[in-house]
């Protein structure tokens, strides 16, 4: 297997400065140190490399980010102290890990992809994609006002590089450009660096040697052996947000199967092997290993949208660009070395740009999501329903768009049979 440079450095830049982004809440809300908070995304990194490298699914796995701020609400506003945080943490991971295993023992998982209507699917890729959106202009829009030219750098770059039509022509004539290209969010790093630096909003503060990762006054911290099992009351409070979650967890993975599917014709060469069941196992076992040892949900998620974007659309050009998908998305997660966070240097250069690689992450995973569901849908009651169940899982009370997944399956099921 031959090493995918690109990908490679751009894993080093983008997904450890993604991996990095919550070091401010956990040292804010959690009470760990910068030491013990970047050791802890480490435990997190990791176990999210193992869906690649040990569970062998081909996709590039990440934090479930819509329900991140579903989440930090509950934890946050309703627990006071970090050990009440880090309980509920637990409560809701080991939660996850149950329903997970749940749908994979009865093969519900594999199932449920055949059971809903079409316009339903793209109701929930379309509702991630609004959320992401909302995420970046909305509810995290302070972010956007306090870094303006560096946010504007970034999403710029971004677009030409990736969705831009004129850049494929251009393509046809610049090899330099196809080399630009072949970066991906690297080059969108490098001008928010650029334009940020000058205008004053990226300011570094670099530190020499390595970490000594903390990991016994982490565990003190937040393991449930050191700090205690959450008490039922909070295992029963969990309950819906842990459903919620799993809803669009179900739309992650509907996301990544027809990313790979759409795009398995020009890879016949290298054929995938997708199975839900089995990809329900993965992730059950490492959210409940999570739960143990670094409880922080949901950071055990299956798809990150962004990275698989860019892998697959790097895959689909061809054996000469990517060796095979598994190789590629091994490279963007640095073959799961997780040396890498413990260079201070590197760790503290990459601080400033912690807000900017949520934010691009998020925005690839709006615009990825919205094309995906938009090209599904072809019938005009397709669409209907697709719009609806988007707009109440993104703006309304989440278990309001889950009634209405319900009812709208219930009901396009019970038509389909009076046509048929």
């Amino acid at each position: 297997m031959r090493i995918e440079w690109s990908l490679l450095l751009q894993g080093l830049v983008v997904s450890l400065s993604t991996g990095l982004a919550l070091i401010p809440v956990l040292t804010s809300f959690f009470g760990l140190n910068f030491e013990e908070a970047v050791t802890i995304a480490m435990i997190h990194m990791l176990l999210v490399t193992s869906n690649i490298l040990i569970f062998g699914e081909p996709y590039a796995a990440g934090w479930i980010t819509p329900a991140l701020p579903l989440v930090l609400a509950l934890v946050i506003n309703d627990f006071n102290t970090p050990v009440e945080r880090f309980q509920m943490m637990t409560a809701l991971s080991l939660n996850f890990a149950v329903l997970t295993l749940l749908m994979a023992m009865t093969g519900l998982g594999q199932r449920l992809s055949d059971l809903l209507p079409v316009g339903v699917k793209a109701g929930i890729i379309l509702g991630a994609s609004f959320s992401a959106f909302k995420a970046i202009f909305y509810d995290d829009v302070s972010n956007f006002e306090a870094m303006p030219v560096s946010y504007v750098a970034a999403i710029v770059t971004c677009l030409i590089i990736m969705y831009l039509p004129n850049l494929k022509r251009f393509k046809i004539f610049s090899q330099t450009l196809i080399r630009i290209a072949s970066f991906g969010l690297l080059p969108a790093f490098i001008m928010v660096g650029i334009f940020g630096g000058l205008s004053g909003e990226i300011l570094f503060d670099i530190k020499n040697g390595f970490l000594n990762p903390p990991f016994t006054d982490l565990m003190k911290k937040v393991s449930p052996f050191s700090i205690g099992f959450p008490p039922l009351e909070y295992y029963i409070a969990a309950i819906p947000l842990s459903f919620v979650t799993y809803l669009i967890l179900f739309s992650d993975l509907i996301t990544g199967k027809s990313l790979i599917e759409d795009n398995q014709k020009y890879r016949l060469d290298d054929p995938i092997d997708i199975n839900l069941s089995r990809i329900h196992y993965a992730i059950s076992i490492r959210n409940f290993i999570m739960a143990l040892f670094a409880p922080f949900f949901p950071t055990q998620g299956i798809l990150w949208t962004g990275a698989q974007v860019i892998i697959v659309n790097r895959w689909a050009q061809g054996k000469e660009k990517l060796e095979n998908l598994i190789s590629g998305i091994s490279a963007f997660y640095y073959y799961g070395i997780p040396v890498v966070f413990l260079i201070l240097p590197l760790v503290t250069f990459l601080k400033p740009f912690m807000p900017i690689a949520l934010m691009l992450t998020l925005l690839l995973t709006g615009i990825a999501c919205g094309r995906l569901a938009f090209k599904m849908v072809s019938f005009n009651g397709d669409r209907l329903t697709m719009l609806v169940i988007a707009t109440l899982l993104t703006f309304y009370n989440l278990w309001v768009g889950l009634i209405f997944v319900i009812i709208a399956v219930f009901f396009i099921k019970k038509f389909n049979r009076k046509s048929s």
